[in-house]
């Protein structure tokens, strides 16, 4: 069985006190779904966020980490940093880190990789441009983004996987793609899974949809049946609309 999961991305957003605004807002909210809930805000404050969250079901949730253990390299943080914080769940692969910080499929490996050795959970990002969904390609650049990131992976490895669906052109921009559209493309995520792997593998992983999901329209999107969640940007800043999309299965 599949779980639902709604993962907000606080993204560059939210210095300390607001941070705890926003939990202690968060914490007043109701939860009548059986969706998990998981926020990730900055690095700076995911102690903070860890600590405000220890009386709650909110999962606190790191949004990127290095591949490697230690080293030179300045300004990131590993998987070993992440966890003394609390923090067993990381985003991978979102599409901002690949434009703005030119993540490959390559690296993006390399960092599953290091994830999973730390015994972490991975919440996979991947998704075309307007100019592939325009061309007709974005089911190929989907597939080419999982297979060369994923597919050297065991069986048992996707236990600890989660998959997001995140049509680049739909973030931030206030469109998002029709409830139709997005179950195809997560049907046919879960069909190219199935077709490496096993139907009942792919039957058990969950596939969120990350693309301007608003608390008006989380429900026609949720109600598709391989749509398992979502990946939430701009409306996670927000408690009653974070909520609102938390409470729309």
């Amino acid at each position: 069985m599949r779980k639902n999961i709604v993962a907000g991305n606080w993204k560059m957003n939210n210095e300390l006190s607001q941070t705890e605004t926003l939990i202690s807002d968060l914490k007043k909210q109701t939860k009548t779904s059986n969706a998990e809930v998981m926020i990730a805000p900055t690095f700076t404050n995911l102690w903070h966020a860890f600590e405000a969250t220890r009386d709650h079901d909110i999962e606190v949730i790191a949004q990127n980490m290095h591949y490697a253990d230690s080293g030179a390299y300045t300004g990131e943080v590993s998987a070993e940093m992440l966890k003394s914080v609390g923090v067993k769940t990381v985003i991978l692969g979102h599409s901002e880190r690949r434009a703005y910080f030119n993540e490959t499929d390559e690296l993006l490996a390399k960092k599953v990789d290091a994830a999973l050795k730390n015994d972490m959970r991975i919440i996979f990002c991947f998704g075309e441009e307007l100019s592939d969904r325009k061309s007709n390609r974005h089911e190929k650049v989907v597939e080419s983004q999982i297979k060369n990131a994923l597919f050297h992976l065991s069986n048992s490895a996707f236990k600890q996987i989660v998959l997001a669906y995140e049509p680049v052109w739909a973030i931030g921009t206030g469109e998002t793609a029709s409830p139709e559209q997005a179950q195809d493309m997560h049907a046919f995520i879960r069909k190219t899974l199935a077709n490496t792997y096993g139907n009942d593998l792919a039957n058990s992983v969950s596939i969120l949809y990350g693309g301007s999901v608003k608390p008006n329209n989380a429900q026609e999107i949720f109600s598709k049946p391989d749509v398992d969640g979502g990946l939430i940007g701009g409306a996670s800043l927000n408690a009653e609309d974070f909520y609102a999309i938390v409470n729309a299965f």
